[in-house]
């Protein structure tokens, strides 16, 4: 487990701002009613899903066409939520498979101050129906819901809970001893890990899911569905698309906020420290385990200060493709001050000092982004900001726009062929375009691998061992280029996109 050891020189946490400015923002939406998070669907990149946290007692997940800017006045879902204090709707996540199921889920607060998980069917048309409870749990007070839902790369649904609300993790509805955090007979103050695909509970309508075999509890004493505990407040959580690891920021009581990390080799059962440690002070040990066996962030910062630091909005690595500087950086910001940073993560653990990027990503003129909620991932892995108070989306971009041969709004670097057929844009070589895929099957991309067919070219054209489909080496390249590559290439071109 990793303790304190990962905590070194989180004290320096927070520098000043980067010497080289290579990203900005650009605004994508506007008028919406507390964005709190943002999201896109598995297999659909033209698309963003932006949660409302609430207008009025609704709250609403609505869909931004990210090819013609256009915010549909069609909410996907709406859902009846508690408008007490840092209650609603919360969090939303696509199930893995979500491309033969269409099933996604949300996280709220219900007019009751209930939270509550739901699954619902996206139709073809961006509206989503059918829903039903999966999971609740009760809230003592209406803060520290927590509220994020994420899936995991083993495909189960992490849940995160704050620890019921209120100061300190004391008052009603909190364990007097060791408070809800360290109280592994509740879900709060967890970070918890379920399995939508099955149910373990038949008799419980509220209560539609599994519990995977090898959680940390299971078939001992607490809760099975607990995967971490000795969390306050998880406020914005993200899994790293590329290596599986989870990154969680916890909100602090009063002098701390923290970014803890979990690897993907994890098997669970971490305790990051709340209530008896806010970072790594002490906070309230009472009936505490030993500091040794609880896991300590990261990263740190100090509430306080002058722009005035509050609360942790948790953020993402950039995994994305239009701005290659920026791969591996994590980003986090403050939702009081303002201030948005990056931690270059590429080198390990203990992690270099935090970049102050706040004026780097400033919208410009006339614009402005505060009380960040949240942060989004894009199809693409482009991340974007959630400017609550504002109700705005920002889009992070590079400050030089990088090559789009096709002038489809995706720089070349990030185009995805929709088929292995779908090589090129063009059938001239001299055009930029020739050689990058555009989303389409056509005759540039025919002429481009006849062109490399005829070269010789081994990564492009080396496709088949066979020209039958019914023989293994079909699709399987073997080193040289013969009728069978351009025959296999015929049928797929013939396929088209899917």
């Amino acid at each position: 487990m990793r303790t304190l050891a990962l905590s070194i020189a989180i004290a320096a946490g927070l520098t000043a701002s980067a010497d080289a400015q290579t990203m900005t923002t650009v605004r994508v939406a506007v008028g919406l009613a507390r964005p709190v998070f943002v999201t896109h669907a598995p297999g659909i990149p033209n698309l963003l899903f932006i949660v409302e946290q609430r207008s009025g007692s609704v709250g609403r997940v609505r869909v931004l066409d990210l090819d013609t800017g256009v915010l549909s006045p069609t909410p996907v879902l709406s859902v009846t939520v508690s408008t007490a204090s840092e209650q609603g709707l919360l969090g939303l996540a696509f199930h893995p498979d979500f491309q033969n199921n269409r099933q996604l889920f949300i996280s709220y607060t219900n007019s009751g101050g209930t939270s509550v998980i739901s699954k619902w069917i996206l139709g073809a048309d961006n509206v989503a129906t059918n829903p039903d409870t999966i999971f609740t749990q009760s809230q003592p007070q209406a803060n520290h819901n927590g509220g994020w839902i994420g899936f995991g790369p083993d495909g189960f649904l992490y849940i995160a809970l704050g620890d019921g609300g209120g100061a300190g993790d004391t008052g009603s509805g909190h364990n007097p001893l060791i408070g809800n955090s360290q109280d592994l007979n509740t879900n709060l103050g967890k970070m918890l890990r379920i399995d939508v695909d099955g149910d373990d509970f038949p008799a419980d309508p509220g209560r539609d899911y599994a519990i995977p075999a090898d959680n940390p509890f299971v078939g001992i004493s607490g809760n099975d569905e607990i995967w971490a505990y000795g969390l306050r407040n998880p406020w914005r959580n993200g899994f790293d698309r590329v290596t599986g690891d989870l990154w969680i920021a916890d909100v602090g009581q009063d002098a701390i906020e923290e970014i803890n990390f979990q690897p993907a080799s994890s098997t669970g059962g971490e305790n990051y420290g709340w209530r008896c440690y806010e970072g790594n002070a002490a906070y309230n040990t009472s009936n505490c385990d030993p500091r040794e066996t609880m896991t300590f962030p990261v990263r740190q910062y100090s509430r306080g200060g002058s722009p005035f630091r509050c609360s942790i909005t948790g953020g993402y690595l950039y995994r994305g493709c239009a701005i290659p500087e920026m791969l591996g950086h994590y980003f986090y910001a403050d939702y009081c001050s303002n201030q948005i940073w990056t931690i270059n993560t590429n080198g390990g653990f203990p992690l270099p000092a935090s970049v102050d990027r706040t004026s780097e990503l400033a919208p410009g003129p006339g614009l402005n982004i505060t009380s960040i909620s949240s942060f989004g991932e894009d199809f693409y892995g482009e991340l974007y900001i959630c400017d609550l108070n504002g109700g705005e989306v920002f889009k992070i971009v590079p400050r030089v726009a990088p090559p789009d041969a096709d002038g489809d709004g995706i720089p070349d670097a990030c185009e995805i062929p929709c088929s292995p057929a779908d090589l090129s844009s063009s059938s001239d070589p001299s055009h930029p375009g020739y050689g990058v895929p555009d989303q389409m099957v056509d005759s540039a991309d025919f002429f481009y691998f006849l062109d490399q067919f005829v070269a010789g070219n081994l990564a492009v054209a080396d496709l088949s061992g066979s020209s039958d489909p019914n023989d293994p080496a079909y699709g399987v390249p073997d080193g040289q280029i013969d009728a069978s590559d351009f025959f296999y290439f015929l049928d797929i071109f013939i396929a088209g996109c899917p």
